[in-house]
């Protein structure tokens, strides 16, 4: 057997810088395979993919990731966050695929970054698809810091309506300790009273009033999507005037509030909380989202944004002629 064929544990140790180099310097400069290297070095493929690991690791490579020049906030950035009325807009390409988090996820690693979180502060994270999909991703290391949902979970088996769960991933992922909220979004009458009084629920609760940031998803009209959330009922009237929800709070065109049967005992930030937070950031892509986006800012929700150029172009329209 090959000495660099052994278990993975022991031959971490056992590899010759010469042999991290030569798969390094083939792999990396010369464009080779992995599969090519393990024939000329005469190991296993499996242990040039370790190899190369373990050059990185110990700096006998380094990569660099730098961010093209057409990818800096320019001017459409600009025109977007003049239109709206925000602090900053955060672009990213044009989303294309199901999965969205990879490609919104550099967008908001750079919006945390400008936040200046230090250990100790308050990160608020919401329900939906974007916002788990962006926590799963790479946004940065933040030590210390709390995150902790801003709504409660829903009954939706889906696992981006379970705000525990978006709460513990990104609070691994950033190296943050984790808030969790044992509570359901729209809570029976009785339960909900007393959620109010729930040591445990009530914690959480106090942590809204003193977040530095929150990361929150832009719903769409409620009554136009494929998948309404279960806590809002399809025949309220007043649903049909809404366009969309932040943190399950929803609002009309003009960005206010708006009410439906039950909506007062949601287990979520308020509207007003969420104006408080000295850094808002709302994810959100797609045509369908944009008149969400623009009334939502027009309520002062949020004050910065990640979205893709196609949506930003949309924003910038819907905005002069609104």
């Amino acid at each position: 057997m090959n000495a660099a064929d052994v278990a993975p544990d022991a031959q971490q140790a056992r590899f010759p810088h010469e042999l991290m180099y030569a798969a390094a310097q083939q792999y990396y400069m010369e464009d080779a395979t992995q599969g090519d290297i393990a024939k000329r070095l005469g190991v296993s493929r499996a242990t040039v993919s370790r190899l190369l690991t373990e050059a990185r690791k110990q700096g006998i490579v380094e990569i660099k990731v730098h961010r093209p020049a057409t990818l800096a906030e320019g001017p459409l950035a600009d025109e977007v966050a003049q239109a709206l009325g925000l602090e900053r807009v955060y672009l990213v390409p044009k989303v294309s695929g199901p999965a969205l988090g990879p490609w919104l996820a550099p967008g908001v690693a750079r919006a945390l970054a400008a936040v200046g979180l230090e250990s100790g502060d308050v990160v608020l994270v919401s329900s939906g698809s974007t916002v788990y999909e962006c926590a799963r991703e790479g946004l940065g290391r933040f030590p210390g810091v709390t995150i902790a949902p801003a709504v409660g979970g829903q009954e939706e088996p889906q696992p981006w309506f379970q705000t525990n769960e978006t709460t513990r991933i990104l609070a691994e992922r950033v190296g943050g300790v984790p808030a969790y909220l044992y509570a359901p979004a729209l809570p029976g009458p009785e339960l909900f009273y007393s959620l109010q009084h729930e040591p445990s629920v009530r914690r959480v609760m106090d942590l809204w009033a003193h977040a530095k940031c929150a990361i929150v998803g832009v719903g769409s009209p409620p009554l136009m999507r494929q998948m309404v959330p279960s806590l809002m009922p399809r025949d309220a009237d007043s649903l049909r005037e809404a366009v969309g929800d932040v943190c399950m709070r929803v609002y009309d065109r003009d960005g206010a509030p708006i009410t439906y049967p039950g909506g007062e005992r949601l287990v979520a930030a308020k509207l007003e909380e969420l104006r408080r937070i000295p850094a808002v950031i709302a994810v959100a892509v797609g045509a369908e989202k944009v008149l969400s986006i623009v009334a939502g800012a027009r309520g002062g929700y949020f004050k910065q944004l990640v979205t893709d150029t196609p949506t930003a172009e949309g924003l910038v329209a819907a905005a002069r002629q609104l």
